[in-house]
């Protein structure tokens, strides 16, 4: 198998942030990952990511705006002709910051939102800052910046799936993100809390379609509804690099708990790890994959499905992903699904 280099490096900055989601993509141990990459650590990260061919830049976190050198970056970046996304909560942000970040050249900003509203989002965030992340949506159209609205859809939000659209639309955003929650890391502990039911999923994916506006809607499925297994980041290790706080390298954001050995951006240059590290070739191809996949023929189009859900739902990150309906855990998916009918039974 020929190995391509990747196009998309997601940077996470630092897993600070002054939000407390309960379905945040930081690993559970966050707090023990106390070492940051300095200044100087990025910057030799992004030539060497451009070096392998990456042409897109994502910073993230964590909450990215906390880095003080986060326009330092931006400058370095876009003198490496990389297109750069800032993936904010733009709860720290200012207009005079922003204005300086899209004076280093930053391309575009992703703000996220918990609701259309503000009452649920301050229930699932820990705090409210709804008028914080409208002013920032304000200043973003104000500084012709591209503005993607983000908002991570669970049961107690994605009713209000017709208003956010109408929110996006209100705000001037280029494009909606409708993602609703995948049941790994911290959505995977609260995933009783979180799930939606499939009535609602069905009914959110009617006004989806209903809508007539002029942005681009993305409606992701939860995979615990789906009974096929997504295509996580598009294949292991295929073309996304994911560098950790502390220079851990990944193949995707969930990674770190599973039990393989990933290389450090402090010890090693991209490249090596790209080609060589042992968490990068685990799940490349097709060899590693066990029946049902082996002889799937939508093998080399899910890839097998997600190596940290069939981690999360199995213990055993081989096994084919429990939410394709194939997989011979498959019965861990329908027993959630069940449990969550018979909750919102008991809640009516």
């Amino acid at each position: 198998m020929s190995l391509e280099g990747p196009l998309t490096l997601v940077a996470e900055l630092t897993y600070a942030c002054p939000l407390r989601c309960a379905y945040c993509s930081n690993p559970l141990d966050w707090q023990s990952v106390l070492a940051s990459l300095s200044t100087e650590d990025w910057s030799r990260v992004l030539r060497e990511a451009a070096a392998l061919g990456v042409v897109q830049l994502h910073l993230s976190g964590g909450e990215p705006l906390l880095r003080a050198d986060l326009e330092e970056l931006v400058g370095e970046a876009r003198s490496l002709d990389l297109f750069v996304n800032l993936i904010t909560s733009g709860v720290p942000a200012t207009r005079e910051r922003l204005c300086a970040l899209r004076d280093a050249g930053l391309d575009a900003i992703q703000l996220s939102v918990q609701d259309a509203r503000g009452v649920v989002g301050a229930r699932i965030a820990g705090v409210d800052r709804h008028r914080q992340k409208l002013a920032v949506a304000a200043w973003t159209r104000e500084l012709d910046l591209p503005l993607t609205l983000n908002c991570v859809l669970h049961r107690d939000n994605i009713d209000q799936v017709g208003e956010l659209i109408a929110l996006a639309q209100e705000l001037g955003a280029h494009r909606l993100e409708l993602a609703n929650a995948q049941y790994l890391g911290w959505a995977h502990v609260n995933r009783a809390a979180l799930l939606p039911s499939a009535a609602q999923i069905a009914e959110a994916r009617a006004v989806v379609r209903a809508a007539q506006c002029d942005l681009e809607v993305l409606f992701v499925l939860p995979d615990l509804h789906a009974d096929r297994p997504r295509a996580c980041m598009g294949g292991w290790a295929k073309s996304y690099l994911i560098v950790a706080p502390d220079g851990m390298v990944l193949p995707c954001h969930a990674a770190r708990d599973l039990p393989l050995e990933f290389w450090n951006a402090r010890a090693q240059p991209l490249a090596a790890i790209w080609a060589s590290s042992p968490g990068f070739l685990a799940f490349r191809g097709e060899a590693w994959m066990r029946e049902p996949c082996r002889s799937c023929d939508e093998r080399r189009r899910d890839f097998g499905g997600c190596r940290c859900q069939a981690f999360a739902l199995t213990g055993d990150m081989h096994a084919t992903d429990p939410a394709c309906a194939l997989a011979p855990a498959h019965r861990l998916v329908t027993l959630a699904r069940s449990s969550q009918r018979a909750r919102a039974l008991r809640l009516r």
